[in-house]
């Protein structure tokens, strides 16, 4: 048994109060947790070759936000459910459960106590666990209680999104990860680890560990920013009789009918025209996870790109493009109107149906 002197000083290091810095900390990690109330929590992305850009939902803690409808007209097909802000509960409540944590994590940078940040910590921890937990109870149902009546019924198919990661759908890419509140919370939690670590530590070199605390804290805030921050790739002009089209290998002569596929590392690879482009997102010649932007250029202004989700098209045979795609983009459906009328028998259409018009 320890001397009643011994036991006291343990007794007292182990209350002594945390640092200042360490304190500011805790209620600044706190703090941050109120921008989850204003910023989806987390993400899931869908991607295939008639969609190149995407097809996202944002969940948030209180709300949907996102292609909500786009997804649920293509889930009606394989007799997933609608999904709709009434099939979470959850909404009613997150709000208030997230105003609770930042409250007690102030409690806790006021009493100053290690022992508070770790309970702190644990409660974190398991709110985190509970809520990935929940959204794979729903995620489950979602994926396998499916409509035995839809247009496409698979024997054994089931569709459930992942839980984190990324996962093969039919000829969707799913992704599912983070959004800003959810990286919010992950930032918040390290640094609130670092913390404790650190306090922990203090007993025995204090100003050390202080100088570490700052500089962890610093390094941990540097790399979010450099994570989040980046340079965006651009599209490239198009120098007609000089740029090969990626996929037939012809010089690219005529750049009203032109487009392009940005990566997210910065490479462009051009095309002389989109059944091309159609043919090189068909063959997966680069994977659609890594495709920062698809690109058309514009018919009227060819040097001016339009991303293929918010073109329009006009397709026909009058429509004389190199390799017979036969379809020009357009900026909006007031241009892409009028020159239709100057070609008989065109019709204007979106990408998701030109793309499987260009790939039969």
């Amino acid at each position: 048994m320890l001397p009643a002197q011994h036991r006291s000083t343990v007794y007292c290091t182990a209350m002594k109060p945390m640092s200042i810095t360490a304190r500011l900390l805790v209620a600044l990690s706190a703090l941050t947790l109120l921008i989850t109330l204003f910023q989806p929590f987390w993400s899931i992305y869908l991607i295939a070759p008639q969609y190149p850009e995407g097809l996202s939902m944002q969940i948030w803690l209180n709300k949907l936000s996102g292609q909500v409808e786009i997804i649920n007209g293509l889930n009606h097909y394989i007799g997933m459910k609608h999904i709709k802000e009434e099939m979470f509960p959850e909404f009613g409540y997150l709000p208030y459960v997230m105003v609770g944590f930042v409250v007690a994590g102030l409690a806790v940078a006021i009493y100053g106590r290690r022992r508070a940040l770790f309970a702190y910590l644990l409660l974190l921890l398991a709110g985190g666990a509970l809520a990935l937990y929940d959204f794979y109870q729903w995620g489950y149902d979602y994926g396998h209680n499916l409509d035995p009546n839809a247009a496409i019924v698979v024997p054994g198919l089931s569709y459930q999104p992942p839980l984190i990661g990324h996962k093969q759908l039919l000829n969707f890419d799913a992704y599912s990860y983070p959004a800003t509140g959810g990286w919010i919370v992950v930032g918040a939690v390290s640094v609130l680890c670092l913390v404790w670590i650190v306090e922990y530590r203090r007993r025995h070199r204090t100003q050390k560990a202080t100088r570490k605390l700052s500089a962890a804290a610093l390094f941990t805030a540097g790399s979010m920013v450099l994570f989040l921050a980046g340079c965006t790739p651009k599209p490239e002009p198009i120098v007609t009789g000089k740029d090969l089209c990626t996929s037939c290998k012809m010089s690219i002569a005529d750049a009203r009918f032109a487009a392009e596929v940005l990566t997210k590392k910065g490479k462009v690879y051009k095309f002389d025209d989109v059944h091309c482009m159609a043919a090189f997102l068909q063959a997966r010649a680069v994977e659609l996870s890594a495709i920062h932007q698809t690109l058309v250029a514009d018919y009227n202004q060819p040097q001016q790109f339009i991303e293929v989700g918010k073109a329009e098209f006009v397709i026909g045979s009058a429509i004389k493009s190199p390799m017979g795609g036969n379809a020009a983009a357009f900026i909006n459906t007031q241009a892409a109107t009028a020159t239709a009328a100057q070609f008989e028998g065109s019709r204007r259409t979106n990408w998701p149906t030109l793309y499987n018009i260009l790939v039969k």
